[in-house]
């Protein structure tokens, strides 16, 4: 006989996630993924100007901030055949670098690390026998026996005056938790200081856009004039400013996060190197272009699919096709006007919500009726994961270097094989590989601005199209990016000059998705089918797998009942 077991909320992710999952023998027979948080931003940008339409979409989320944005002004200037200068492409990559370097370096520490690491064992540790141990994985300079005292001396405090606080509620003492008294301290002291170190890598975005989170964009280019002489543009000084962040960034990435990275790794992999695969298909749009959105085959990121995990092949995408991608509701709180089990390309899309679940708070969801506010997506019928793991097996697969060797050397560093991607810690792993590769990647789009500013090319718009009495009557366009967390589209249909219909399919509508019509399971289901679990009233586990895929369910709007009271449930049965 099966337990159900309920997590609700999912902590530590962006939005509102539920999980049920059935175990049995000790492992996890069948699971359940509900996003409870219903996403309306595409009826609010409806009939708007589709110059505007950056700015909304942009608020659906404020930890990927910046990538809607860029998504969204790709989407207009595909529909109307815009073009962007050559600066303004190397500044949307420094941007977007930028982003994937906090962002995934933030989710390693804040998000999935406690997930790994023992706060209360660090406690216990040797600071001295830590502080050697840190050297022989990095240089890093703080990696001191004084530091590490010092550190840890504010903890126990911290932890005597029984107020836990960011590390309150972890299942401490869990024996899933494998790592040394010593590596739990590196690794605390470590998330201390990516919270200091996160504040100053943003930087760029502000000088660029003007603020972050929400920095400006510009259909056409970016809202921002260079003058390396001029005091009130982007002058030398602030172009200085960028390049110091970028290398402090990479400085990190390269000395604390990756070294954390492969300590932690190297304990775990034994098993998690084995749990957690999920579905086997995999799908990057690819980004990072250097010739202009249209040169696909000029991206750093590749685009592609990977079936079967069949690294011998890379199928081509068109996100134009209504052949390929489409949205189902079999289990989604929506409706279509031609019926539940009717696919839409995104072109086509509707947004009709139609809550008909139960009245919370409710202990057990209906799972064989509709039970989640994420639609499932679909490219040809198969479930697809999205994510830094997909961006680098179908690169792997294509034989694009750096990425290739960047992932053979963490393989070998660890002696596991190219299976071992495809589970939980490879996952994980996939994320630092690649934070590590946009970091060098960040630098060399800066060398490229300024090799053209330094020829004289200071152009940051192409205003051609930017009058709307230029357009034509009806046109439509997609806007494709990678965001940290994966294949992100945004479709824009324009009609008369206004916003005719606007669908989004973002990385958490791929992997988050409830299983469709044919009882297939989307990715954090299938991911969690045998994973052991040691006590179903602490599923640290679960959390693991989970987490290895930064959820992100922020694009949407909270959840608020009659009263106006915010709907959600903390309850484990």
């Amino acid at each position: 006989m099966s337990e159900r077991i309920v997590i609700d909320p999912i902590t530590r992710i962006e939005g509102h996630l539920r999980v049920e999952a059935a175990i049995e023998n000790g492992k996890i027979k069948d699971a359940y993924s509900s996003g409870t948080m219903v996403r309306g931003i595409e009826n609010i940008v409806r009939d708007r100007d589709p110059r505007d339409a950056w700015v909304f979409v942009g608020r659906v989320c404020g930890v990927c901030t910046s990538i809607h944005s860029l998504c969204s002004v790709r989407a207009v200037e595909n529909a109307l055949g815009i073009s962007v200068p050559p600066n303004a492409e190397m500044v949307r990559n420094i941007m977007e670098a930028v982003l994937y370097m906090h962002d995934h370096t933030v989710h390693f520490y804040q998000l999935h690390a406690l997930d790994w690491v023992d706060i209360v064992s660090g406690l216990k540790a040797d600071p001295k026998a830590a502080a050697l141990l840190a050297q022989q994985l990095s240089p890093w300079p703080k990696n001191t026996e004084g530091y590490f005292t010092e550190m840890q001396n504010k903890l126990k405090k911290f932890v005597a005056s029984g107020q836990l606080g960011i590390f309150a509620n972890g299942y401490w003492g869990h024996p899933a938790y494998k790592l040394t008294p010593e590596q739990n301290l590196i690794a605390t002291i470590h998330y201390l200081e990516a919270l200091e170190w996160q504040k100053e890598i943003v930087k760029v975005h502000a000088v660029f856009g003007g603020k972050n989170p929400h920095p400006n964009f510009l259909v056409g280019g970016m809202p921002c004039s260079i003058d390396l002489n001029e005091a009130n543009a982007i002058n030398a000084e602030r172009l200085a400013l960028v390049k110091q962040k970028l290398q402090e960034g990479k400085d990190f990435i390269d000395q604390v996060y990756i070294p954390d990275l492969l300590m932690i790794a190297g304990v775990y992999k034994n098993e998690w190197s084995k749990i957690g695969g999920g579905v086997s298909n995999y799908l990057s749009y690819g980004d990072f272009p250097l010739h202009g959105y249209a040169g696909v085959e000029d991206y750093m990121s590749p685009r592609g699919i990977v079936l079967d995990r069949d690294l011998s092949k890379v199928h081509p995408v068109d996100a134009n096709s209504p052949e390929e991608i489409k949205e189902y509701i079999y289990h989604s709180w929506y409706k279509y006007t031609e019926g539940d089990k009717a696919g839409l390309h995104p072109y086509e899309g509707e947004t009709n919500l139609e809550y008909t679940g139960p009245k919370p708070p409710y202990k057990h969801l209906n799972v064989d009726d509709k039970y989640s506010w994420i639609k499932t997506p679909r490219w040809k019928g198969h479930a697809m994961e999205v994510g830094p793991l997909a961006r680098l097996v179908v690169a792997y697969a294509a034989g694009k270097e750096p990425q290739k060797t960047a992932v053979d050397n963490v393989l070998k560093a660890l002696d596991l094989p190219a299976s071992a991607l495809f589970s939980t810690l490879g996952r994980t792993a996939a994320r630092g590989i690649e934070t590590q590769l946009v970091a060098q990647w960040s630098l060399e789009f800066f060398d490229q601005l300024m090799k053209n500013l330094e020829n004289g090319d200071s152009r940051m718009a192409n205003p051609v199209m930017w009058e709307n009495e230029n357009w034509p009557k009806q046109a439509q366009g997609v806007g494709l990016c990678e965001a940290p967390r994966g294949a992100l589209a945004h479709f824009a249909v324009i009609e008369n000059n206004r916003m005719k219909n606007y669908q989004m399919v973002v990385p958490t509508t791929w992997n988050a998705s409830p299983r469709d019509e044919n009882g297939n399971l989307s990715p954090y289901e299938s991911a969690l089918i045998g994973t052991p679990i040691h006590d179903a009233n602490q599923p640290l586990e679960i959390l693991r797998t989970i987490h290895s895929f930064d959820p992100c369910l922020a694009c949407a709007v909270h959840l608020y009942d009659e009263e106006g009271k915010y709907v959600h449930q903390m309850d484990t049965f």
